[in-house]
Parts: C-alpha cells; structure tokens; sequence
C-alpha cells in the first residue's frame, strides 16, 4: 500500500514535470548570465561539485572551491585552469562554522570582492542500517548536509543583501522529498536542506530582497560513491536506476 501511494505521489511529479518542461519547449525561460560573477562550491572536489565548477566557468563565472580534501580540490582546480577558468582553492571544514567564517574572511581578503553565487553542494552519507551506524557518521552526516547551510548563508548573505545582488542555491536531493532504506541519516539531513531552504526563500521575500534570488535542486540519486549501502526498492531500481553525475548534470 505504501508503495503504491509513493508510485502514485512520483507519477504525479513526473506529469508536472513533463508538462511543465513541454511548455519550456516553446516559450524558453529566460537564462540568468552570470558573466563576471564570484561562485563559491562546497564540496568542489569531486562528483555534482567539480561538474559545477567546470560549467559555471565555462559561462564566464570564476569559482571559488571548497573541499576538506585539499588534493581534490586542487584536482577540479587544475581542471578548470586547463579550460581558460579562474579557480580559487581553500581547505575549508563546512562543519566547523568558525573556520567557514575564517575563510569567508579570507576569500573576501584574497580577492578584494564579495560571493555573488554560493552554491552549497557539500554532502555525505553513513551508508549504513541506522542501528549499526555509528553515532558520530550520523552527526557527520547532519553538520555537512544541513548544518554547514547555516554557517555559509550567515556568512554571505549580508552582503549580498547590502549590495541587493546575489545566489543562493542549496544542492539537496530527492531522498529530501521521498525517502527509501537504510539511508535514515542522509533522508533526515536532506529533508531539513530542503526546509531551510524554503524557509529561507520565504525570508527573503518578506523582507522584499529582490536581488538576492534563490534555486533548490533536489536531483535523483547520484552514482558517485556515496549510496553503496542505499537499497532502492527493487521495483523502483528498474524503472529509475541511479544516474551518473553526467546524466545529472544534463538533466533539466
């Protein structure tokens, strides 16, 4: 019975999006350029995070990386310098809210002008049944997937307020909006991206910040490494296997 109200609630959401990406056919939305803005991407060492980088130089952005992992990151570094781009790498700890104000400060020091674009893309999973899971991957999961929002919008959203001009985009999941198996802390940090995010948006417009605009992508499982111990309800796994990041990417 479950099952079958969750395979009608995802039927549903794939007639919206059909529809809705039909009408798109015809009447294309209009693009936001970002030519000359300053992109910030947690989590930029890899997966979702370094195609992020790769494509928003490509429009003409310059990107500042963060990752925990310093030869990752300077892996997505290298990448986006051997396409023309301007990259910029710090060793950031997303989960320690003082070293993302510290290095907050440091960017706006290093090259003299504030984020436009935060992308918050960061995100772990334990991967494990939850009674087996170890408490501290559990609380690992919830400082970088949800946490981490707090400490990197407290630390560039005022100025993109006082300039009226900036980006918000929070890199969430489906598993925030359906969940499945033995992913309970990856679904619960996720569900609360989602909820800050919205709430957020609504923030912004009561306090009638026009400039500062918000996106939540909320993409379908990612084959990146993170989900091996994810069990997909095996009728579910036939029609909608994981995507490689690739496909997520290129998804509309």
């Amino acid at each position: 019975m479950i099952f079958l109200m969750d395979l009608q609630m995802m039927l549903l959401d794939v007639i919206y999006f059909i529809l809705r990406n039909s009408v798109r056919i015809v009447l294309r939305p209009r693009t936001k350029p970002i030519d000359g803005e300053l992109v910030l991407i947690t989590g930029a060492g890899g997966g979702l995070g370094r195609l992020f980088a790769q494509e928003f130089t490509k429009h003409g952005a310059e990107v500042v990386l963060w990752d925990i992992n310093s030869s990752c990151n300077d892996e997505t570094a290298k990448l986006v310098h051997e396409n023309g781009g301007k990259a910029y790498t710090y060793t950031v700890d997303v989960t320690n809210r003082e070293d993302v104000y510290r290095n907050a400060d440091l960017v706006r020091k290093d090259l003299g002008r504030d984020i436009t674009i935060l992308v918050n893309n960061a995100g772990v999973v334990a991967g494990a049944r939850m009674l087996d899971c170890p408490d501290l991957l559990m609380e690992r999961t919830m400082k970088v997937n949800c946490h981490a929002h707090f400490w990197t919008v407290k630390a560039f959203l005022p100025q993109m307020k006082a300039q009226n001009h900036g980006h918000i985009v929070t890199i969430a999941s489906v598993l925030g909006l359906f969940s499945t198996a033995c992913v309970e802390d990856y679904c619960a940090s996720k569900f609360a991206a989602v909820g800050f995010h919205e709430s957020l948006a609504h923030e912004l417009i009561a306090d009638e910040v026009e400039g500062v605009k918000t996106t939540l992508v909320c993409p379908y499982i990612v084959d990146t490494g993170m989900f091996e111990g994810c069990k997909i309800r095996e009728e579910v796994e036939l029609l909608l296997p994981p995507w490689s990041p690739s496909t997520a990417w290129s998804r509309p």
